[in-house]
């Protein structure tokens, strides 16, 4: 491969040592990526309070909704482009690239205009408390508007990581951290724009990363692989079918995911607003330590990729063990920390004492969570990275469907246990996931699959 290519060979090397350099870049874009959400709680809780905190936090669910919709292709894009750089199909690449940009463009309009047209009955059927309600529409509002940019951005960072480089990302994402700080001071605190200025500031740290991200990938177009001609933006019929086969189920499955999650919300918001700000605030600090580890999975999957598009299955199964060893490690860590430091992470988030009061509650009922999390970046990301979607999106509808709202509706409601009961169903529901994807990947039934690159 060029020195000057952006891509990197993972199918020779230590394993071992590829996969946690490649990991560390993940983690702290994740964590900008993170934080770059979390500024608006923390802005909104200071200079909003409770509602303005249910807002944003029910909102966001939303918006993520329709983001995870997107990424389910991006991520589609991300496989297909992984398998050919490890099958060294190069010239297939700038086709996968141009279809996959058309593709998401499209999309992500598409679901603004839906949200957009139905915004009001979305926020009904998710029983947005009373003094919430207008500030929770003027963050959909916004937000929606500019979902190109958000849809965008994930884009960009899915080639790059189906590329194998983890630098470009956390330079994009944090531009759009550092515009967002910088605004979120400005409009909400500063200007008084309430949650308004915390939905403006997101989309244009947003647009301004984008923009960056595709002036900079312009400027050094050779390296990228993608020539940025008119003519490669034209959807290719082959590739994007290819694109929806894997994509649909992965966006169905993130989709679904957080349709679950609209669902719990909106038992929750049932108890009391003091309920819905500390549910969203808990799922804002589990998002943190979500996405942290999310980084080991977004490195795994490529790894695995290209190691099944070269033909060496032996390697992508010791990526997948690697996996399992470092999210074992990390799991332990952040449990702990979130026993000894619980309360506090809330205090961050909100000055409201009801919530601090309630945090013990959340977090009794999350920890039961953090084992799943571990199993899943393994083999979670295998499934992931041969192109198995069909299976992925099964058991992510077993998660985040059938176990997410049913066993919180069996805990909260049916046994009457309340909050607590909402957050255990919430917390147990991944081991659907984590428990049959740990099975398949050990019964080694997948090696009869043939791989996607041979299809290029």
């Amino acid at each position: 491969m060029s020195s000057r290519s952006l891509s990197k060979n993972f199918t020779e090397g230590n394993i071992p040592k590829q996969l946690l350099l490649f990991t560390l870049p993940f983690m702290a874009s994740n964590a900008l990526l993170v934080l770059y959400s979390t500024i608006d709680m923390i802005i909104v809780g200071e200079f909003v309070g409770t509602p303005g905190l249910s807002a944003v936090s029910q909102s966001s669910q939303i918006i993520n909704f329709a983001t995870m919709l997107c990424l389910g292709f991006s991520n589609a894009g991300q496989v297909l482009l992984s398998q050919a750089l490890g099958a060294g199909k190069r010239k297939e690449m700038n086709n996968i690239i141009g279809t996959l940009f058309g593709f998401i463009t499209i999309l992500s309009l598409v679901l603004t205009g839906l949200i957009l047209s139905i915004k009001s009955w979305i926020l009904d059927v998710m029983n947005i408390p009373i003094e919430s309600y207008d500030m929770a529409m003027d963050y959909l509002v916004i937000c929606a508007a500019g979902l190109v940019f958000t849809a965008g951005y994930n884009m960009v960072s899915a080639v790059l990581r189906g590329m194998g480089d983890a630098q470009r990302p956390l330079l994009f994402i944090g531009i759009a951290s550092g515009v967002n700080l910088v605004l979120d001071i400005i409009f909400t605190g500063l200007l008084k724009w309430g949650v308004a200025g915390a939905a403006w500031a997101t989309i244009i740290g947003q647009a301004v990363s984008f923009v960056f991200s595709l002036y900079y990938l312009y400027k050094r177009r050779e390296a990228f692989g993608f020539d940025f001609k008119r003519e490669s933006f034209i959807i290719n019929g082959k590739y994007a079918s290819m694109i929806a086969g894997i994509g649909t189920p992965m966006a169905i499955q993130s989709g679904f995911i957080n349709l679950s999650m609209l669902v719990v919300n909106s038992m929750i918001n049932d108890i009391s607003v003091v309920a819905s700000a500390t549910f969203g605030v808990g799922v804002r600090i589990d998002d943190i330590v979500n996405k942290i580890s999310q980084g080991i999975q977004y490195a795994a999957v490529p790894m695995v990729s290209q190691n099944i598009g070269a033909r060496q299955n032996d390697r992508a199964v010791k990526v997948v063990r690697w996996a399992w060893t470092y999210s074992a490690a990390l799991t332990v860590f952040f449990m702990v920390l979130y026993i000894a430091f619980g309360k506090e992470l809330f205090m961050i988030f909100s000055d409201d004492v009801l919530v601090h009061e309630m945090s013990g509650e959340f977090i009794r009922a999350i920890l039961f969570m953090f084992p799943a999390f571990a199993v899943m970046r393994g083999s979670g990301a295998f499934i992931q990275g041969i192109g198995n979607a069909k299976l992925s999106m099964v058991l992510a509808l077993l998660d985040g469907v059938v176990l997410r709202i049913g066993l919180s509706w069996l805990f909260g409601i049916y046994l009457g246990w309340g909050f607590f009961g909402f957050v255990l169903g919430y917390g147990l529901a991944p081991y659907g996931y984590a428990i049959p994807s740990m099975i398949y990947f050990l019964a080694g039934r997948w090696k009869k699959r043939g791989a996607l690159a041979d299809k290029l």
